[in-house]
């Protein structure tokens, strides 16, 4: 299952933000020096997370940059996931001691941006001879930032695609995916991979028989982020306002279209695993182990799946209702605004984030480059290195567009997702997970603040 904060945890998050930066007296540099160091010496503390490919692609980085600047000291900080990563952001700010930088997908850094917790790079940025923000997509660096001021440098861009098992495609007869397939096409694709035990086909299975299917045909998580982009290919909208929602718009013809179709993968289509399923194993294990044809994830699974030595697999766009439509996905290097050592923070930031630590990140498989010349570089395009059609991440940054990054985000995404597990495993009607959706979701829209 997806990462996600129980809402008794965002509003420990809150609570703690709050606290910790009304005892650091606000927000900005602290005194010391003019550029915010009260204590120059020492490591500068990095937190992140990611499976153990990921965290190797961020000690590999941290090497690099050690030895090229001498004296230079970044201490990895490992947090378990990205639950444990926010929680521990926010915690330390309270106490005073917060990380140096910490790496954040740009859903989740509004709780801290709308805090002052973190410290604008715009200034930095600018007057670097390390960094050219021309050099970057634009998609990525507006998510990051807060009332006009770049408060993150994101490391990627990457989209949402389909990754399907080709093993699985050609023994079934089934062909591979096209560019421009439909919503219908991909269907009748999960249809035809889920089988049973004998490599029968298996659709229509009740769910209290659904054991018998020993393959499914897709594997996608019921959140706001897997169904966005469908809403938007449909000609919809997710929310009212994309800089200040106040509310879901799922209730319109096209955002409602394209969520019953979405509801409808598992009851009556059953080309889904059951939620029983899925908590026994999740989806990204499912497709490793060679019993799921396809799974709709970001570029962070392809480390993951580049150790699968059994089958061979790739990358596809994803299905369209009426015209091509993305979703970002963004990790930012943010710079906390109680470091005491911004400078030389800035300066791992400048090196992780310039053409050579990118192209290091690049090679493991985990990241879309936020550079352009590093994202079309062999780094990135590696001929040998799987998916073999990587080109699919960049062909579709074009129509990429993202969710709200309000304050608040957390709180709504995690409300959301438990009407949505309703509508998608249980078989609850469409209109009534669009009211609860609203019912539960609008009082907190109404107290996110907007970047």
């Amino acid at each position: 299952m997806t990462a996600r904060l129980a809402p008794r945890l965002t509003s420990l998050v809150a609570a703690a933000l709050a606290l910790g930066l009304a005892a650091c007296g606000g927000t900005g540099a602290n005194p010391g020096s003019a550029n915010g160091d009260s204590d120059a010496g020492g490591a500068v503390s990095f937190l992140t997370f990611g499976d153990p490919e990921e965290l190797a692609a961020y000690r590999e980085l941290i090497a690099a940059y050690e030895e090229r600047s001498s004296g230079a000291d970044v201490q990895l900080v490992e947090a378990s996931d990205r639950t444990d990563l926010i929680a521990r952001v926010a915690t330390s700010i309270a106490g005073g001691s917060p990380p140096d930088l910490f790496l954040i997908n740009y859903r989740f850094y509004g709780q801290f941006a709308a805090k002052g917790a973190i410290e604008p790079v715009e200034e930095r940025a600018k007057s670097s001879t390390e960094l050219d923000l021309d050099g970057f997509y634009p998609q990525a660096l507006d998510a990051f930032r807060w009332q006009g001021q770049l408060h993150c440098i994101p490391q990627n861009i990457s989209s949402l695609v389909v990754y399907y098992n080709r093993d699985l495609f050609r023994r079934y007869g089934v062909p591979e995916p096209k560019a421009g397939w439909t919503w219908n096409e991909f269907r009748a694709t999960a249809s035809a991979l889920t089988r049973d035990a004998q490599g029968r086909q298996a659709v229509g299975q009740e769910s209290e028989t659904a054991s018998v299917v020993a393959t499914y045909g897709l594997g996608v998580e019921p959140t706001i982020i897997r169904i966005a982009p469908f809403v938007w290919s449909n000609g919809g909208e997710v929310v009212d306002d994309p800089e200040r929602p106040t509310r879901f718009t799922f209730d319109t013809p096209p955002a409602r279209e394209a969520l019953e179709e979405f509801l409808d993968l598992r009851t009556p289509n059953g080309v889904i695993p059951t939620d029983v399923e899925v908590e026994a194993e999740d989806d990204e294990a499912r497709f490793a182990n060679g019993r799921l044809a396809m799974l709709l994830s970001s570029r962070r699974s392809t480390p993951t799946f580049r150790t699968i030595e059994d089958f061979d697999w790739d990358v596809a766009a994803l299905p369209q209702f009426r015209e091509p439509a993305g979703i970002l996905h963004s990790d930012a290097y943010c710079m906390t605004s109680g470091s005491t050592r911004k400078d030389a923070a800035w300066q791992f930031m400048e090196f992780a984030l310039g053409p050579e630590g990118q192209r290091i990140v690049a090679r493991s498989g985990r990241t879309v480059p936020s550079l352009r010349s590093v994202a079309e570089s062999e780094a990135f395009l590696d001929p040998d290195a799987k998916p073999a059609n990587s080109q699919v991440f960049l062909d579709g940054i074009p129509t990429i567009r993202r969710v709200p990054s309000v304050s608040i985000w957390p709180e709504i995404e995690d409300a959301a997702e438990g009407i949505l597990e309703n509508g998608l495993y249980l078989g609850q009607p469409v209109d009534e997970v669009i009211a609860e959706l609203d019912r539960v979701t609008r009082p907190l829209f109404a107290r996110a603040q907007s970047p």
